[in-house]
């Protein structure tokens, strides 16, 4: 096998994310159950964006932030995703490529414009996203570049792009190529109702091609349909090499080769918007994983992340990461 191009390559909705505060009076008015991401279309999209307060517009989307994430850290990425030429393309664009990340899928004009998400913080930290998905889940086969899934250590996919029957294709297409190269697959579940809409499915390709399982307490307990996160963890061991469970405030656990290992949570002062929280866990610890370090190792560079993240406004890191690692003790 081949050495790595890069250490995560990561398959996403490409997402600018819209950021703002409101209070809960304005979820309730707009039928936005807090906390939750929900779909909306053109107009609705339009009409929270003018009714909202001041907002911070950055390039998102989960797998995204993942990558990012691992840039942070130091580690070599790249993104496939699909934006239109407009703006909001442009915007998404220059922001992932100046955060140290390849980016390389060509623009497409003349159809859907490019995917946005309007992210609204209560005072409590919980955040509630209101997704455009546009032009990101026309993702095809064609725009699955194959010398990146080849090269890459680690092919990270994320569960929200799985809904379009042409995103479905560039998955396996990237699961099928990443198995002939060796690689690593790694399939983030992304949120509890993407989950109830693909069960099926999911379960098909974590049995099939993917080695590494992300997923939170919600999300696999829906997978398997049960109530129990201990029976969930189980059935998740079972199908999986490596499964990478977070439980908010809990921890989280990492279950591989019949072993546990629990990760305490790193302490934080305030929780200010857990928007990324789970992305950037899945970033520290994908970049301890893909730099030789142990399980339990890789968990707690994933709880360093993510309590930075939650520590601001905004899913991308505000401390550059690997700085931030080594000032906590950890030698890379």
């Amino acid at each position: 096998m081949t050495a790595a191009r890069y250490s995560v390559a990561a398959i996403g909705n490409a997402i600018v994310d819209i950021m703002g505060y409101c209070d809960d009076d304005f979820l309730a008015k707009h039928c936005a159950p807090k906390g939750s991401m929900r779909l909306v279309d053109a107009e609705a999209v339009q009409t929270l964006y003018s009714e909202m307060g001041p907002g911070i517009e950055i390039s998102g989307g989960s797998a995204a932030n993942t990558v990012v994430g691992v840039a942070s850290f130091g580690g070599k990425t790249a993104f496939i995703g699909k934006v239109a030429g407009d703006e909001f393309g442009r915007i998404f664009r220059h922001d992932i490529s100046a955060a140290g990340v390849t980016f390389e899928t060509a623009p497409v004009n003349g159809k859907a414009p490019t995917s946005r998400s309007l992210i609204l913080v209560t005072p409590d930290g919980e955040r509630t996203m209101n997704t455009f998905l546009g032009i990101s889940t026309d993702l095809d086969h064609g725009e699955v570049d194959a010398a990146v899934i080849e090269g890459a250590d680690v092919v990270y996919l994320e569960g929200y792009l799985f809904d379009q029957p042409q995103a479905k294709a560039a998955f396996r297409q990237a699961v099928a190529l990443a198995k002939k190269a060796g690689r690593t697959v790694a399939l983030t579940l992304s949120d509890g109702f993407c989950v109830d809409r693909h069960r099926t499915e999911f379960l098909e390709l974590i049995t099939s091609g993917v080695g590494i399982l992300f997923a939170n307490e919600s999300e696999i307990t829906s997978l398997y349909e049960t109530t129990s996160f201990d029976e969930a963890a189980r059935r998740a061991a079972r199908d999986t090499r490596l499964a990478v469970l977070t439980r908010s405030a809990k921890g989280s656990l990492i279950l591989s080769d019949g072993k546990a290992h629990e990760i305490p949570v790193e302490p934080v002062a305030k929780v200010v918007d857990t928007t990324g929280a789970g992305d950037l866990y899945a970033a520290g610890f994908l970049y301890g994983f893909t730099s030789g370090c142990d399980l339990s190792t890789a968990g707690r560079l994933g709880s360093l992340a993510a309590a930075e993240i939650i520590s601001h406004l905004g899913a991308r890191p505000q401390t550059n990461l690997a700085e931030l690692a080594r000032s906590r003790g950890f030698i890379f």
